[in-house]
């Protein structure tokens, strides 16, 4: 009668997994950037030729004496006190209003993700710094960083975001609790994977329900529509201001 010993199997089966493990684990961080560069002062060499210095985008100011009434309209829903526009329009509003009747549309959307839903300020730029990253637009997240900071969201959570660390595992942070945990892992799945998870989808639609969940969609898609309109434009951020998002190395 032969006889086996169980350890040499058991240490075979246990390596295995080790390796399959770290294997999994080594193309997990490949897929990762290895490392995020500071970008430094946006600067005039910067700048590509085909910027025009008015607006620092591809397309010229709009002036309200060229439009007609329903283009007057639009511009004066944006360029008045309360909105942030009171100086003129500029970003990705004054590229819009290329297209008044689209601008004017678009305010509404804005106002509604933005203002008019139950988050408050810190968990909204929460939200809106999470798409940036995702989509690694500068000038979103240059714009949108002292906004958050203003609105009391922690530093140590916007570094985070910055550095797009993974949330498992991680030491207590100040402020991060289940609803920031959720709130960054639902944008990063829904920008940046083929669909919002199971598991994520059910915490998500549990905690804001229907209507709130459709608006933190919105919002998210808002700031997709925004960066695509800077993209196309390549609207740049003013010279001598720093750019706050660091780029990935690929």
């Amino acid at each position: 009668m032969r006889h086996y010993s169980v350890v040499p199997l058991v240490v075979k089966r246990f390596l295995t997994g080790f390796c399959f493990s770290a294997l999994a684990a080594s193309l997990w961080l490949s897929a990762q950037p290895s490392e995020y560069l500071p970008q430094g002062l946006q600067t005039a060499d910067r700048v590509p030729d085909d910027i025009l210095p008015e607006t620092m985008a591809r397309l010229p100011q709009v002036s309200r004496d060229a439009l007609d009434a329903v283009g007057q309209k639009a511009y004066d829903t944006y360029v008045r006190p309360g909105t942030g526009y009171e100086n003129g329009p500029r970003g990705p509003v004054a590229m819009w209003l290329h297209s008044p009747v689209l601008a004017e549309a678009i305010f509404d959307v804005r106002q509604r993700v933005r203002y008019g839903t139950t988050k408050d300020q810190r968990l909204t730029e929460l939200i809106i710094l999470s798409t940036a990253r995702e989509i690694d637009h500068q000038y979103e997240w240059s714009a949108h960083e002292p906004l958050a900071q203003a609105a009391g969201l922690e530093q140590e959570i916007i570094e985070l975001i910055k550095y797009r660390r993974v949330l498992s595992g991680l030491p207590a942070i100040a402020g991060l609790g289940p609803t920031e945990r959720l709130l960054i892992q639902f944008t990063r799945e829904l920008v940046s994977e083929e669909k919002v998870s199971a598991d994520t989808y059910a915490q998500a639609i549990e905690q804001f329900g229907g209507e709130g969940l459709m608006d933190i969609v919105a919002l998210i898609g808002y700031y997709n529509f925004v960066a695509m309109t800077l993209k196309a434009f390549d609207v740049q951020r003013p010279i001598g201001t720093e750019l706050l998002l660091p780029m990935p190395v690929e």
